[in-house]
């Protein structure tokens, strides 16, 4: 993609996957604090924390509590977290203090299918007993899911992985529309905002499922739609958003490289 940026500056090139990253890490609001999951989520959650949100806390399953890496760490024990932390606990403290305590504002979770209610699989696709594919499994993401007061997530836009219907139900988003969270007990809100690479989704506030809000720059309407495994809806005013800043593509960039 080419467009110029909104600070102003050159027209500047960037993926599709910068495009999600960037607009995953604007909806991070300076002083929130963040569970954060590996891959898409933990570079979205880092570039936020170097440009915008400064003293966003993020926070890593292994106990790490207020991380600033200088490098994207490929798994939850990588040196580079509890080295950059302001405190490690112990995993339980994690859970049952932090956690199901109510002290998170914001999960950042990623996922390898996702229905039209926010709901995650990261577990198997295809038949439990004889699956298709292995996926790296549940981990924390099933209580992040219920207990962060909000829940953030970002995936590729494909219809293998925006399905109608998951082959494994890994981590509740809001299960079979607006009101299952309630009846099953969880505190948070669930799944406010879902971003992949061509858009981004937030649940309709009447039924929870998942509604197209807006597009990335050169992506079309139809596109979306084409991509997702549901007649997926579209919200009245839906615009275009704003393409990567100079500025947000160098940090995210430097984190790349280094």
């Amino acid at each position: 993609m080419s467009d110029a940026t909104s600070d102003g500056s050159a027209a500047t090139d960037y993926s599709s996957d910068e495009m999600m990253t960037v607009a995953a890490a604007r909806e991070l609001v300076n002083g929130t604090v963040c569970f954060v999951g590996i891959g898409l989520p933990s570079t979205a959650a880092n570039l936020a924390r170097t440009t915008h949100a400064p003293d966003v806390v993020l926070i890593y399953e292994s106990g790490c509590i207020g991380a600033k890496p200088d490098r994207l760490p490929p798994s939850i024990g990588d040196g580079v977290l509890s080295r950059t932390a302001d405190a490690v606990v112990g995993v339980p403290e994690i859970f049952t203090y932090w956690l199901q305590g109510g002290r998170i504002d914001v999960g950042f979770l990623g996922a390898a299918q996702l229905d039209r209610f926010g709901n995650i699989n990261t577990t198997v696709v295809g038949d439990y007993h004889a699956p298709k594919v292995r996926l790296p499994g549940a981990g924390g993401a099933p209580e992040i899911a219920a207990s962060c007061r909000e829940i953030i997530i970002t995936l590729r836009h494909s219809r293998r992985a925006m399905v109608d219907s998951l082959d494994f139900l890994t981590s509740v988003g809001h299960g079979t529309g607006s009101g299952h969270r309630a009846r099953l007990g969880m505190p948070g809100r669930g799944p406010t905002v879902v971003i992949t690479d061509l858009g981004i989704l937030r649940p309709d506030p009447d039924t929870a499922e998942l509604t197209l809000f807006g597009v990335h720059p050169g992506v079309e309407v139809d596109q979306v739609r084409e991509a997702t495994g549901w007649p997926l809806r579209v919200a009245t005013g839906a615009g275009v958003g704003e393409p990567p800043t100079a500025a947000e593509l160098d940090a995210l960039r430097s984190f790349e490289a280094a």
